[in-house]
């Protein structure tokens, strides 16, 4: 039997309404179509927005033994040797001045950050609403905890405004200062300037010795939109935001459907 040749080396693919369905499941289906890629040559890299101690036991669940590119871009985890490879953090004393800009504009802001480390804490405010699934926070009483220890990002809600609007109102502020990018239903994040999953992703394929050329990115939001511009070619999930669609090379059926597999499975067909 003769072994595919495929057009890419490197599938990265984003985790949440991409890789997992909605049940936080990944399909038998996606599986096999990963596997038989990886078994033809390929690397898989989930880069996923989610930091390492939110990303982790999906990864073990999975018997996911590569690379994994978290909490956007800025840690690059070792999933078989549960090691951290890269972290980059956010100063602490930046985001709170961008923070205070944005207030400004907007008012109060519900607050959450993710803590650095392999077992770094989400510490998020009594009015933050968490709704990435039953995984562990640390509730804070008071705005100086949330800069006690080093952090890769800080989360923020606003009680009335869409994500959307209030990403691009966090941009308009303080978009020379850090980075803001809206990553899911509830979730607009406060980066390092610079920061994203394609900085991510290059770091772990440049680990594999493979390129942008060698890869295909799968992704559903708005923070996809840098590594679809890394990747040689971007393929959006017929769930992903319009945003994200309107840049994509190609839209697969959505992370319910088995998305990845689809477009997988016709790249092994030659």
């Amino acid at each position: 039997m003769t072994t595919p040749v495929l057009p890419y080396r490197l599938i990265a693919t984003d985790l949440d309404g991409t890789l997992l369905r909605d049940d936080g499941s990944v399909s038998e289906r996606t599986r096999a179509a990963l596997a038989a890629v990886t078994a033809a040559g390929a690397a898989h890299i989930i880069v996923t927005g989610r930091a390492v101690p939110w990303t982790r036991h999906i990864l073990d669940s999975l018997g996911y033994e590569g690379l994994a590119v978290c909490a956007q871009g800025a840690q690059v985890y070792h999933a078989g040797e549960h090691r951290l490879l890269t972290s980059v953090t956010l100063d602490r004393r930046l985001a709170a001045v961008a923070l205070a800009k944005i207030e400004t504009e907007t008012g109060p802001l519900a607050l959450a950050a993710s803590r650095d480390g392999l077992d770094g804490e989400v510490v998020v405010s009594a009015d933050y609403r968490v709704n990435e699934g039953p995984l562990p926070v640390a509730r804070f009483n008071h705005r100086d905890e949330l800069w006690s220890a080093p952090i890769n990002k800080v989360y923020i809600q606003h009680p009335e405004l869409g994500d959307d609007a209030l990403a691009e109102i966090a941009r308009q502020s303080v978009g020379n200062l850090v980075d803001v990018v809206m990553a899911g239903e509830g979730v607009v994040e406060i980066l390092p300037l610079g920061l994203s999953k394609a900085t991510g992703l290059s770091l772990a394929a440049r680990r594999l010795k493979l390129t942008a050329a060698d890869t295909i990115a799968f992704g559903d939001m708005p923070n996809d939109i840098p590594m679809f511009g890394w990747a040689a070619h971007g393929v959006a999930m017929a769930n992903a935001h319009s945003s994200l669609k309107a840049l994509a090379d190609e839209i697969t059926t959505s992370n319910e459907d088995d998305g990845i597999a689809v477009v997988l499975e016709r790249l092994l067909q030659g």
